[in-house]
């Protein structure tokens, strides 16, 4: 994970699975703390994310604010693809396709 230098949020790199998942909770932990309204998490790097780091995802989306919302950007197709499963009504993150 590393912080986006031209907007609020982040930029991870590899696959997010239940032995990188710590990271991606420690990093997803910080939302609630920021001031943005918007945080982008850009993906294009991330090559699979299991339900795990799905998982922790949806959490961290569930414990934002009202008005606060998560871009995910660039996803790997099995992450929309979990959101829209399990998580089909969970609107504050926004998936932008590849």
């Amino acid at each position: 994970m590393h912080p986006l230098s031209d907007r609020a949020g982040w930029r991870a790199v590899g696959e997010i699975t239940a032995a990188t998942c710590p990271a991606w909770e420690r990093t997803l932990g910080q939302l609630p703390l920021r001031e943005e309204f918007v945080c982008h998490l850009e993906l294009s790097a991330v090559t699979f994310v299991d339900v795990a780091g799905a998982s922790a995802l949806a959490m961290a989306a569930q414990d934002l604010s009202t008005g606060r919302r998560i871009v995910v950007e660039r996803p790997p197709t099995t992450l929309p693809r979990l959101l829209e499963m399990f998580w089909p009504d969970l609107s504050v993150i926004e998936v932008v396709a590849r």
